[in-house]
């Protein structure tokens, strides 16, 4: 089966946004399709790319053929350049100033949710060891508990 890294047209008449799919070279332009990779928006300002390296990178890797565009797209993004295995791949995409203050929001919100994860990771880790400090002392206590019974026993003994 001959596969195809190409555009799929999506919107209305006069405001076209596309998706980047992997087909089957012998389908629609618009039929139905392998797996879906990205997406471009050429009508915003600047254009929106969003393309899944890695996936892109595996349908290269299996010998999809990039359309002439989505050749262009990938070059932009650096894929085409870490496919062939330069080390320095770097993405061209600009990003609108919003999609900044954006990606900020997200990063602070999983920065958040880390230090979350790691302060209640650390209160279990706590926890276990204060059950574990309990536990020996519970043995340690019992243990000593016992002595003195082995004690009285022998002495009833002679």
């Amino acid at each position: 089966m001959a596969v195809r890294i190409r555009l799929k047209r999506m919107g209305k008449i006069h405001a076209p946004f596309y998706r980047v799919v992997v087909v089957d070279s012998r389908k629609k332009r618009d039929g139905r399709v392998i797996e879906e990779v990205g997406i471009y928006d050429p009508t915003r300002n600047p254009s929106v790319i969003k393309i899944d390296s890695e996936r892109a990178q595996y349908w290269l890797g299996v010998g999809a053929q990039p359309s002439d565009q989505v050749r262009n797209l990938l070059v932009l993004t650096g894929d085409i350049a870490k496919f062939k295995g330069k080390a320095d791949a770097v993405s061209r995409v600009k990003v609108a100033e919003t999609d900044k203050a954006a990606e900020a929001v997200e990063a602070v919100k999983a920065a958040e949710s880390a230090a979350e994860k790691r302060k209640a990771d650390a209160s279990a880790k706590k926890a276990e060891e204060a059950a574990a400090k309990a536990a020996e002392e519970a043995a340690a206590a019992e243990e000593a508990a016992e002595e003195p019974a082995e004690a009285t026993e022998a002495t009833e003994e002679a």
